[in-house]
């Protein structure tokens, strides 16, 4: 059995912040650059290097928190053939953060499979906490939040219906992400398998400047849309059965 090591809970922003060889999973922000914690931004000043989503993107934050450290690319396209690299790398003394485009590592993003990986050959693995979309979304739409299920992104093609007919009689609120481009879709979708009638809440450009939550009716918010094509990183919430 795999234990967690972290046995004590530490006060100290000092103590919390020593940096030791382990993987590091930073989140960062999905929207305003000030969302940013003290301790990610100490952490990512002092690791050895940074895997980076998009190395483009990290850049600009980096630079912005005047942060100099190497980089290299770690996404969906190279992870299954750099990972044992990585670890390797880690088990030499080696201190490495993750760190995605926008949120949590791991969260419909790269992360799972290096986490996974670092545990099977005995690396700790510290995850801090910060930015996730979804929590905001769910927060802010007014419908249950105690008790819920993330979807994340729904199959674009093959598969897609048939998950959405598996949540028909889900109980919980249900998130899921989505493209701007396949909202009216979804929404579509959503409402010839729930009813038109069901309550859902759509959260767009999160802590950004034109920041939006629209909350209605399925067939009220495919009205909207229709009338008003959106823009911006998308998360849908709905209301279960």
């Amino acid at each position: 059995m795999q234990k967690n090591r972290q046995t004590k809970h530490n006060i100290s922003s000092e103590k919390s912040c020593e940096i030791t060889p382990k993987l590091y999973l930073v989140p960062t922000p999905v929207g305003n650059l000030d969302d940013m914690t003290f301790r990610s931004v100490k952490i990512l000043n002092k690791v050895d290097i940074i895997l980076a989503e998009d190395t483009r993107t990290t850049s600009f934050l980096l630079k912005h928190y005047q942060i100099e450290k190497k980089m290299f690319s770690h996404h969906k396209f190279n992870e299954h053939s750099t990972v044992e690299q990585i670890v390797q790398y880690i088990a030499e003394g080696k201190s490495v953060a993750l760190v995605s485009d926008a949120g949590t590592p791991g969260i419909s993003d790269p992360g799972f499979l290096l986490v996974r990986t670092c545990i099977r050959h005995d690396i700790d693995v510290e995850c801090l906490p910060g930015a996730t979309a979804f929590v905001p979304a769910v927060v802010n739409s007014g419908l249950p939040c105690d008790r819920f299920v993330f979807e994340g992104f729904l199959p674009p093609k093959k598969g897609r219906l048939k998950r959405i007919e598996n949540l028909m009689h889900e109980e919980r609120t249900m998130i899921f992400y989505e493209s701007p481009f396949r909202l009216i879709k979804t929404l579509t979708q959503f409402a010839e398998s729930f009813g038109n009638n069901r309550l859902a809440c759509v959260s767009r450009e999160i802590s950004k400047l034109y920041e939006e939550n629209c909350r209605g009716t399925l067939q009220e918010l495919i009205a909207h849309y229709t009338a008003k094509p959106p823009k911006g990183e998308i998360v849908i919430t709905v209301s279960g059965k």
